[in-house]
């Protein structure tokens, strides 16, 4: 099965009212997942100030705080799974915009 990679787009500033039960139920959401044998990694992100960039120029490297470009939203969290399709995919990324109540990008990762 193709792995996919669920993007949550979260706006910048302070967290929802209802974070708690959003939390709530995006872990029944992954508990769902699990047990149909399609999740295999998910993490929330710090906020993009605590970011680093890393640019390579020649020998030099450079360190820059923030994140790479300045945005209104950023990537807030992330779920990686195994579907068969992209239709399979769209569904589990369909219900995951459900629950955390924000879009979320699907995108097919690459084949080893």
């Amino acid at each position: 099965m193709k792995q996919y990679l669920l993007s949550i787009y979260q706006p910048d500033g302070d967290p929802p009212d209802d974070l708690d039960e959003i939390m709530r139920e995006l872990a029944v959401l992954n508990d769902e997942m699990r047990a149909a044998e399609v999740w295999v990694f998910a993490a929330g992100l710090c906020p993009p100030s605590t970011a680093t960039v890393v640019r390579a120029g020649g020998t030099e490297v450079l360190l820059t705080d923030g994140p790479y470009v300045e945005s209104k939203e950023h990537i807030g969290g992330f779920t990686v799974i195994r579907a068969p399709d992209l239709d399979a995919a769209l569904e589990w990324g369909r219900r995951l915009a459900q629950v955390v109540t924000l879009p979320v990008e699907v995108r097919p990762l690459q084949d080893r």
